[in-house]
């Protein structure tokens, strides 16, 4: 059984198992933390970089999604310093894809949008690069529009750690990377998807939808992956 730990998040006592994250008891406090990868259910890679926090005696910011609660430990989540750092990355992910959102089917219920508006960023300060990318409508169901992917690889996650068809994966690397379904065939093509349309539910923007949806239509169920970890727990 964990070990309960006492600790501080910007100087206010909290309490919680040692095999906790900072970001789980910074939820469980009620501390808002910004998150684009992280979701309950799924395991933590610390992809997005939203969620870095400061903590005392260490140098470098540390993402609290994968960093465990310790006894004693001082976390700082809204210094000056981070709230710089987000906005950057914010921005960083509206210059390196074509995120339109007035023509989006997700407009409105966009996870990436949700956190610019929350997190003050009105206006981005850096060149856009307006890449080509690809929009994959080979599916009969979904599409896939590679302009509004972040890379949070919750698609890779849910595929593989839920649904257990391991059909997405990553190819590339740094800006060139991007998400493909069986060593980058067409999504339609891909004999091993299932078409359980998970992947489109976590996603967090209009990367994956399902057809047919009008500007704003689009809207994600991610209720589903709590009950499926619960399960798994009461099974074990």
């Amino acid at each position: 059984m964990s070990r309960v730990v006492t600790l501080k998040i910007n100087d206010q006592d909290v309490s919680g198992r040692e095999d906790e994250t900072i970001l789980e008891l910074a939820r469980e406090n009620g501390i808002f933390v910004p998150t684009l990868c992280h979701l309950e259910g799924l395991s933590d890679i610390g992809a997005c970089r939203l969620c870095l926090i400061e903590i005392k005696g260490v140098p470098k910011l540390m993402p609290a999604c994968v960093v465990r609660a310790q006894e004693g430990m001082e976390v700082y989540t809204e210094s000056e310093r981070l709230k710089k750092y987000r906005r950057m990355v914010i921005e960083l992910l509206f210059v390196e894809g074509n995120h339109v959102c007035s023509v989006c089917v997700s407009n409105g219920h966009c996870e990436l949008q949700y956190l610019a508006q929350k997190l003050g960023v009105d206006h981005i300060r850096l060149e856009y690069r307006s890449p080509k990318r690809e929009v994959d409508a080979s599916h009969e169901r979904f599409v896939l529009d590679h302009n509004r992917c972040i890379l949070c690889t919750r698609c890779v996650r849910v595929c593989g750690e839920v649904e257990g068809a391991h059909t997405w994966d990553l190819l590339g690397r740094g800006i060139q990377s991007r998400v493909i379904t069986d060593l980058n065939q067409p999504w339609g093509d891909a004999e091993s998807c299932t078409s359980c349309g998970k992947c489109v539910q976590v996603c967090p923007t209009g990367a994956l939808t399902a057809k047919g949806k009008a500007v704003g239509e689009m809207t994600k169920h991610q209720g589903f992956l709590t009950t499926l970890a619960l399960m798994r727990e009461n099974d074990r």
